[in-house]
């Protein structure tokens, strides 16, 4: 269960004046995905879906390493760093 200062703030990186790099979109999705759903839990995607293939790698570098509420407090804090940066 995802706090509302999380769903607000995934909200918020919506808005950005500039659409973050793509490092930081993959950063983006993977600690929402680990706040959201937890350890990966999906087979790798195939080797021509390259896009689907790079959010998977991603999320599952971060299986294991935070919880969450752990990976939550991440992205909140993320999104804090790209509004700074971005808008």
């Amino acid at each position: 269960m995802v706090s509302k200062l999380f769903e607000e703030k995934a909200q918020a990186v919506n808005n950005l004046s500039t659409t973050p790099n793509t490092d930081e979109l993959l950063k983006l999705y993977s600690l929402y995905k680990q706040a959201t759903v937890g350890d990966v839990n999906i087979d790798r995607p195939g080797i021509f879906n390259i896009k689907d293939r790079k959010k998977w790698d991603a999320w599952n570098e971060l299986k294991g390493t935070l919880t969450q509420e752990e990976a939550e407090q991440k992205y909140i804090e993320f999104v804090d760093e790209l509004i700074a940066k971005y808008n």
